[in-house]
């Protein structure tokens, strides 16, 4: 579909005095909309003057992928919130998408995006890594990231996303042989927006609002968004309180899928908690996978294709330990 069917909108607000420049997205998947109704009542309430933007600059996309979100599903073309980056030939909607997001995000300091989820479950934040000067993302906003989290109004923070799924791509490269193609082969499969936003010096987070459907994953997203525009100090609501007892996740593995008759050993749900040994499910060859250590299992995917992601593992973490 031509894209200009689909013109790209963002709201954006400044304040009278200088500040952070924050960018919030949402339906960056066009079936996740509860950050779009969040940013609709936002903007219908700056506009009425009962929310003011004091400080820095506010920029609003209530539907990044306008294409998905007018689909109703979560992809338009394809996935957008992978292999994100500006497109040198624009040949799916989401190449367009990108080279209007990508500068976006490049002149803001800050990026919120709001997903949700299919599985029923708790509202969860992707944090970034550490403070590192690696090669696979390498970060210096570790603490302002931190601290940003732990008053978004949720109580469970999962980090290790990027660096999990590239040595994920490394053992699949090394499995299918290099004469192999495809995306699922590329270690920047696994950037989406806030990998971007990091790679070009912003700070960023994912939050996950609640299942697709559930009616209070629009309020949680709209909290976190106040939350944020009061910490970062874009408004004179007082600083947000911290969250007082947060779980801290980290994922360390993922596993694929190697046939489409892999089978899970039951309906398992993000964060469902694993014991080492447990049966987590069968090859389509009889072979069993089990849980390599105590942990939780995160991402269960059973439409997942062959050679894609099935399900990763994460441990607990004490990175916010006493906050």
């Amino acid at each position: 579909m031509s894209p200009t069917l689909h013109p790209f909108k963002s709201v954006s607000y400044a304040g009278s005095a200088p500040g952070v420049k924050l960018l919030v997205t949402a339906a960056v998947h066009g079936n996740e909309v509860c950050g779009t109704h969040a940013l609709r009542r936002l903007i219908d309430e700056i506009d009425r003057g009962e929310v003011v933007v004091a400080r820095g600059q506010l920029t609003l996309v209530p539907v990044t992928n306008a294409l998905a979100f007018h689909k109703g599903t979560r992809n338009g073309d394809r996935n957008l919130n992978r292999a994100l980056g500006p497109a040198a030939v624009a040949r799916e909607f989401e190449d367009h998408v990108a080279n209007w997001l990508c500068p976006l995000m490049a002149a803001h300091e800050v990026l919120l995006d709001l997903h949700s989820f299919n599985a029923q479950g708790k509202p969860f934040a992707m944090l970034g890594p550490r403070n590192n000067r690696g090669g696979t993302e390498p970060f210096r906003h570790a603490a302002d990231e931190e601290a940003w989290v732990q008053v978004l109004g949720v109580d469970r923070v999962v980090d290790g996303w990027l660096g999990t799924y590239v040595r994920g791509v490394a053992r699949r490269r090394e499995e299918a042989g290099e004469r192999a193609g495809g995306l699922d082969l590329n270690p920047n499969y696994g950037v989406g927006t806030t990998e971007y936003m990091r790679s070009i010096g912003g700070r960023a987070l994912t939050l996950e609002c609640g299942q697709h459907r559930d009616p209070n994953a629009p309020e949680v997203a709209y909290q976190a968004v106040r939350r944020t525009l009061a910490h970062f100090g874009l408004t004179n609501d007082a600083p947000p309180a911290r969250e007082p007892d947060i779980e801290t996740l980290s994922l360390h593995e993922v596993v694929d899928k190697r046939h489409p008759d892999d089978r899970f050993s039951r309906d398992w749900q993000s964060f469902d908690a694993l014991k080492a040994g447990d049966l987590i499910g069968v090859r389509q060859d009889g072979q069993e996978v089990h849980a390599p250590g105590d942990g939780r299992i995160m991402f269960p995917n059973t439409a997942a294709a062959a050679r894609q992601e099935w399900f990763y593992l994460a441990q607990p973490s004490r990175r916010l330990a006493g906050g």
